[in-house]
C-alpha cells in the first residue's frame, strides 16, 4: 500500500472518530433552538461569511434551528462616510438622526441581511434549506423604547440626558413570527437585522447583541452563540476564562477583568440567561468552523456563561 493511500486512510478514520465523537452533541442539541449573533470582523469577510453560512446550514440539517442576528456598525460608518455624514457615539451607541436611521436601515435590512440570506440559501441549495431575511419591524416582532442615557459633563461633573435619536431596545418581543419559520415544513434559517418599531410606528436601530439576547430569552434558546473578533473572556494574565456563571461574569465586569467591548457583550450574556437561555457562549467568529466545534466538541470554542 502506498503511503499517499495509508495518509488518505488515516483521514477517514480521524473524520469518522471526530464523527463519532460528535454525536453525542448532536443528539443533546436535537430540535433546540440556537440564536447567533454574527457582527463585527467576523462578517467582514466574503469567504468567512460563506464559511459562515454553509455551517449555519450544516446545524439545521443535523436537527438544530438556528436563528442568525446580524450586525453592521462598520458598513453603516462607511455608508455615512460616503455621504460625509460623521457618526457620534455614546457607551458605544451611534446617535441617529433621521437621515443616519434611513441609511442604517438601509445597510442593515437591505445589503447586509439579503446578503447572508442569500449565503445560506445559496450554501443549503442541495438540501433544501433557505434563508429568510427578517427585521424587527416584520409582523411586529420587536417593539422598542426610546433609549436614555446620562452622560457627565466633563467640565462641571454634572449628569445630563443626552438624546440618541432614533435609537432603541427591545421592550417587546413577539417570536411567533420566527417559530413558524424554524419549526415549518420547509427548513427556514431567519435572518433577523437590528431594527425595530415603536408603539407608535416610528423606526428605531438597535445594538445587534442586545436583539440577539432578547430573541434568545423569548425562544428560550438552548445555547446563544455571540460571535465576535477575539476569542472570549480573557482572565489578567491574558488566558482565555473557559466558565463563568452569572455570579462570576459579573464579578469580572465589576474587578475590571472585562473591559471595553467585552463588558456589553458580558451583560447581554447575563441578561439571556436570566431570561431562559440554558448558556451564552462568547467566541471568536472568523475561526474556522467556530460554532461547531464550541456545539459538537468537548472542549468548546470560547467563554460558556450559565447559571
Amino acid at each position: 500500500m502506498s503511503d499517499d493511500t495509508q495518509g488518505h486512510e488515516g483521514q477517514g478514520w480521524a473524520t469518522a472518530r471526530t464523527l463519532a465523537e460528535a454525536l453525542p452533541y448532536i443528539q443533546t442539541y436535537d430540535r433546540s433552538t440556537v440564536v447567533i449573533k454574527y457582527g463585527g470582523h467576523a462578517m467582514g469577510e466574503e469567504q468567512v461569511a460563506k464559511q459562515f453560512a454553509a455551517d449555519a446550514v450544516l446545524l439545521k440539517m443535523l436537527g438544530l434551528h438556528p436563528v442568525v442576528v446580524h450586525g453592521g456598525g462598520p458598513q453603516i460608518s462607511a455608508w455615512l462616510a460616503k455621504a460625509g455624514v460623521k457618526s457620534t457615539f455614546v457607551d458605544g451607541l451611534r446617535v441617529t438622526d433621521e437621515a443616519t436611521m434611513e441609511v442604517a436601515e438601509m445597510v442593515l435590512s437591505g445589503a447586509i441581511n439579503k446578503e447572508i440570506a442569500n449565503w445560506i440559501t445559496q450554501a443549503g441549495a442541495e438540501a433544501d434549506v433557505r434563508g429568510v431575511g427578517l427585521s424587527g419591524k416584520d409582523a411586529r416582532l420587536i417593539t422598542v423604547e426610546k433609549v436614555a442615557r446620562k452622560k457627565k459633563d466633563p467640565s462641571s461633573a454634572v449628569e445630563q440626558m443626552v438624546d440618541l435619536g432614533f435609537v432603541g431596545e427591545p421592550k417587546t418581543i413577539d417570536p411567533k413570527l420566527i417559530e413558524a419559520l424554524i419549526y415549518a415544513d420547509q427548513d427556514y434559517i431567519p435572518v433577523v437585522a437590528p431594527i425595530g418599531v415603536s408603539a407608535t410606528g416610528e423606526t428605531y436601530n438597535i445594538n445587534a447583541d442586545t436583539v440577539a439576547g432578547a430573541l434568545a430569552g423569548a425562544l428560550k434558546a438552548k445555547r446563544m452563540l455571540l460571535l465576535t473578533d477575539v476569542a472570549g473572556v480573557l482572565d489578567k494574565n491574558g488566558e482565555l476564562i473557559r466558565q463563568l456563571s452569572v455570579a462570576e461574569a459579573r464579578q469580572a465586569i465589576a474587578d475590571g477583568v472585562a473591559t471595553g467591548g467585552m463588558i456589553p457583550k458580558l451583560e447581554t450574556a447575563i441578561h439571556a440567561v436570566e431570561s431562559g437561555v440554558e448558556a451564552v457562549v462568547i467566541l471568536d467568529g472568523r475561526k474556522p468552523h467556530a460554532m461547531l466545534v464550541e456545539l459538537f466538541t468537548e472542549h468548546g470554542a470560547g467563554t460558556l456563561v450559565c447559571r
